[in-house]
């Protein structure tokens, strides 16, 4: 893999277990956190946007308009339903499952849909990211809710497929910016939102009140993850940077363990470790 990429999917894995964490931390904040932080996300981005806008005028046609609603969609999709996996699930479980889905249905869909061959050490490394993840995935969670942890992670796991595929098309064949890609997807999610928030204003007032901060860290860091490995696509094939960027798991795993106190921490950092052997495999294949 080309050592830009990994740098770049290297701190993306950083942000996004950080953000994440935050997430689990507002569980109850449901769709309304999901739509406050999006709305934070599209004004604090929007001066990046302009500039961008106004230096490098990109070729809008209704393709590139396509691409983005529909990634706005499953974007929306994956928040919402990873939101209510936290709500239900220790984040050692709903994170992992998540996270290992992604990346295994991803590389099956590089492989078929677009021809991609990321070599025998490379696929080595991807099943041992997915087997890492389901080590310290499948446990009982301390509230004792696995079925629902399980359910939601894998959940968001099949999103995240879904985005992954069709994000590496867009930016890739279609080289649409990822900045504005990105937060066009931002801006797409909040507006698919209002009318539920609209419908609950008293949910909207408490979440500020009680999750403010969480809101920022998600609403600025969760986006400069995402372009991260936007950006990473154009240097590495979509099936060695979708498992690579779930370095992540153990970064999250330790979060778990050390913030959150969740149970089960030896097995399920013994399977980060697995995680991290499989990232090492990804990251010296050339595919």
């Amino acid at each position: 893999m080309d050592p830009l990429a990994i740098i770049l999917v290297a701190t993306a894995a950083v942000c996004h277990a950080v953000w994440n964490l935050y997430a689990k931390r507002a569980a109850d904040g449901g769709s309304v956190f999901v739509w406050l932080n999006s709305c934070v996300t599209t004004v604090a981005y929007l001066p990046v946007v302009v500039f961008l806008v106004v230096t490098s005028p990109p070729a809008w046609t209704w393709t590139l308009l396509i691409a983005v609603i529909v990634t706005g969609i499953l974007h929306l999709g994956y928040t919402v339903v990873l939101q209510r996996g936290y709500q239900h699930g220790d984040m050692s479980v709903v994170y992992p499952l998540a996270r290992g889905t992604g990346p295994a249905l991803s590389v099956t869909f590089a492989i078929l849909v677009f021809g991609e061959r990321p070599g025998l050490l490379g696929m080595l490394g991807a099943v041992a990211v997915v087997g890492g993840i389901l080590v310290i995935g499948l446990g009982r969670s301390a509230s004792g809710r696995l079925s629902a942890g399980v359910a939601y992670g894998l959940a968001t796991g099949c999103l995240i497929a879904s985005y992954t595929v069709w994000d590496a098309w867009a930016v890739g064949p279609l080289a649409i910016s990822p900045i504005l890609y990105e937060w066009g997807s931002t801006v797409t999610r909040s507006l698919l939102l209002t009318p539920h928030a609209v419908r609950h204003r008293s949910d909207i007032r408490r979440v500020w009140r009680d999750y403010r901060v969480p809101v920022f860290v998600v609403a600025l860091i969760a986006p400069a993850a995402y372009v991260l490995v936007l950006f990473a696509y154009r240097y590495a094939p979509v099936s060695l940077v979708a498992p690579a960027r779930e370095l992540s798991i153990v970064i999250a795993s330790v979060f778990a363990w050390l913030l959150l106190r969740e149970p089960q921490a030896g097995r399920r950092i013994t399977g980060a470790v697995v995680v991290l052997l499989g990232v090492a495999a990804l990251a010296f294949t050339r595919g």
